[in-house]
């Protein structure tokens, strides 16, 4: 046996003690979930060949199968190597429609296809992940955390219980990535006494504010400086850096920073304002628009880095 084979050999062995209950039947659904290329029915998983056991013991793995989830987690973070200066770690939030389920306990509306009234909404069960980007290029990530979003709780109230569970357990300041979904006061004001940098989309049409000037003398002081408002050029204002950047898959870029600014609701967190847009000629328009970032971290990273870490690693599918 190769040293890698004995590798996973001992980390199934691991995961699957934490299974809890129908342990058996789990490990083979699984196995069965990832050999598999099209399933047209649950019970179709059954008559695959690592499926051991009857078609029942599918729902049985289901019904029955409680994983310890921080012990699982705790396990997958043990297999980070510990010579990364700093963890690049991705959250997102994933709907699931069901929206013929009608006796399915706990749906809640979620952003999918136009399937409602003709509005991009679906019903269903939203889902939020955590997972670990490895440095080298690929497609794959380690899930650490995925876990289905109830009723009573939002994507971004999840995303942030996710962050500080797993940086409880993570030696070293993470750089956590976020889509323009979580890009707002609530998620920043949720996760600012976590040991965790931020690096997060924002939608076009947010608003942020600058410092205030000096003290008037007269009155409460101000909160809120200049308003940069992002898809009005006129209010930017001069960035404190700019770079360009020639790449060989996405051509001539232009990164501009802006410096001192936060969102109406969360004065006391300031953050930098990435402005990432392609340039030259021939750009479909959904290639010419756009990108803004949020950065909030202890350190300042070059233009370059955060390009590295936010574009190649997390959100090449904006583009």
């Amino acid at each position: 046996m190769t040293q890698s084979a004995q590798k996973l050999q001992e980390f199934r062995s691991k995961a699957y003690q934490l299974l809890g209950r129908a342990k058996d039947a789990t490990m083979d659904l699984m196995d069965a979930v990832l050999v598999t290329r099209n399933v047209y029915s649950f019970a179709e998983l059954s008559l695959s060949p690592v499926f051991r056991r009857k078609w029942p013991s599918l729902y049985e793995a289901l019904d029955d199968c409680r994983p310890n989830r921080q012990k699982l987690m705790k396990l997958y973070l043990g297999e980070i190597p510990t010579s990364l200066k700093r963890p690049i770690i991705a959250g997102d939030h994933t709907p699931w429609p069901r929206t013929e389920a009608l006796t399915l306990k706990d749906r809640t509306y979620e952003h999918g296809a136009k399937v409602i009234s003709g509005k991009p909404i679906t019903l269903g069960h939203g889902y939020s992940t955590l997972a670990w980007i490895p440095e080298d290029k690929g497609s794959w990530a380690l899930p650490l955390r995925h876990e289905r979003i109830t009723s009573f709780e939002s994507p971004i109230s999840k995303g942030a219980f996710q962050l500080r569970q797993v940086c409880k357990h993570i030696p070293e300041r993470p750089i956590s990535l976020w889509d323009s979904e979580y890009g707002c006061a609530k998620f920043v004001k949720l996760t600012a006494d976590i040991k965790a940098d931020l690096l997060m989309r924002l939608r076009p049409n947010r608003c942020v504010f600058g410092v205030p000037g000096p003290y008037p003398g007269k009155g409460r002081p101000a909160k809120h400086g200049q308003k940069m408002k992002l898809s009005d050029s006129t209010t930017w204002g001069v960035p404190i850096e700019s770079i360009e950047i020639d790449d060989p898959t996405w051509g001539r870029v232009e990164i501009k920073r802006w410096s001192q600014f936060h969102f109406y609701d969360s004065a006391d967190h300031p953050m930098e304002i990435i402005l990432i847009q392609r340039q030259g000629k021939g750009l479909s328009k959904k290639a010419a628009k756009p990108m803004w970032l949020a950065w909030i971290g202890d350190e300042k990273l070059s233009l370059e880095s955060l390009w590295q870490h936010y574009l190649r690693r997390f959100a090449i599918e904006h583009w």
